[in-house]
């Protein structure tokens, strides 16, 4: 069993601060309404169990849909109408969070340090994405903007995604605090509330740097290329495990277990591999609670240097 560094049972740093870049914020909402209830849908006599499967803010809930909804629909093919499958975006790391420790998820997708508090909220981990060398921080400058040293950043704004995005906000904290600078007093922290602002208070010179991590900066060049162009990722960070596949202990394990097969078998066909390469990703895999001892290893190294100050 795996023991909780403090950092993990600090009801401050769970809840974190959430400082909204206003002009990305509306750029990235605008139009769009993702599909989220408040509780779960009944159930009729004799109808399949729905299953709520919520993805931690990878992308912004309309992106999310996009990528997801075709392999949610993959997996439903699978199930053979034992059950359905139904997902949900949320808003922002603070909201999935509220709803993952709430049991509000049959199955969830959290990154690796809502993982290890999941543990704890009666949830076990049965998979993960694969490809862990694409989960490590990356920090974003402008190619105009001076910053060519660590130490450049002192005294300046480094933007976030959000206080518990382990690869996009822990991760390069603790780099930066390991290359020179002291994360807790030398730079202006903005949690902007998404990936994509983080990176677009860069280009828009609102913050000297701002973290993020590979697949979002990839979809980022793709969909927002003349802004890509601007920007040019100067430091990474190492890679730790990439994120979790959890289960409610109260979901039955024929569920689980065809739940599981049908994510890891995306890879062995080529509609799965297409799916896949959206995220992008190569293959989702089997993992347990051990897999993610790394995480918390990580997490007692980052509570040592910078603690649940760092977070505020």
């Amino acid at each position: 069993m795996i023991r909780f560094p403090r950092v993990l049972r600090a009801a401050a740093f769970l809840a974190g601060v959430l400082v909204l870049s206003a002009a990305c914020g509306r750029n990235e909402d605008a139009g769009y309404t993702p599909r989220y209830s408040p509780s779960a849908a009944p159930r009729t006599e004799g109808a399949p169990r729905v299953l709520i499967f919520g993805v931690h803010p990878l992308h912004n809930p309309e992106r999310l849909n996009a990528d997801y909804d075709p392999i949610v629909d993959y997996v439903n093919r699978r199930l053979g109408g034992a059950a359905v499958v139904r997902l949900e975006a949320s808003r922002s790391y603070e909201e999935f969070d509220k709803k993952l420790y709430a049991r509000r998820f049959d199955f969830a997708l959290p990154n690796p340090y809502q993982t290890v508090n999941a543990l704890r909220h009666g949830y076990r981990v049965f998979g993960k994405m694969g490809d862990d060398g694409s989960f490590r921080g990356i920090i974003l400058v402008r190619k105009d903007g001076g910053i060519a040293k660590v130490s450049d950043l002192k005294g300046k704004t480094v933007s976030f995604p959000a206080p518990t995005a382990l690869a996009a906000t822990m991760m390069p904290l603790y780099y930066l605090h390991t290359h020179g600078l002291d994360a807790r007093r030398d730079i202006r922290r903005l949690f902007s509330g998404s990936q994509e602002s983080s990176m677009m208070n860069v280009y828009l010179r609102k913050s000297a740097a701002g973290a993020t991590w590979p697949p979002p900066w990839e979809a980022f060049q793709k969909s927002n290329p003349g802004f890509a162009r601007e920007l040019v990722v100067r430091w990474e960070t190492p890679p730790l495990v990439n994120n979790a596949l959890v289960a409610r202990d109260d979901v039955p394990e024929a569920l689980v277990d065809a739940f599981a097969q049908a994510l890891f078998g995306l890879h062995a066909d080529a509609e799965g591999r297409r799916l896949l390469a959206a995220l992008p990703l190569t293959r989702f895999e089997p993992a347990g609670e051990e897999t993610y001892a790394p995480v918390v290893a990580f997490l007692r190294r980052y509570e040592s240097i910078l603690g649940a100050e760092a977070q505020r």
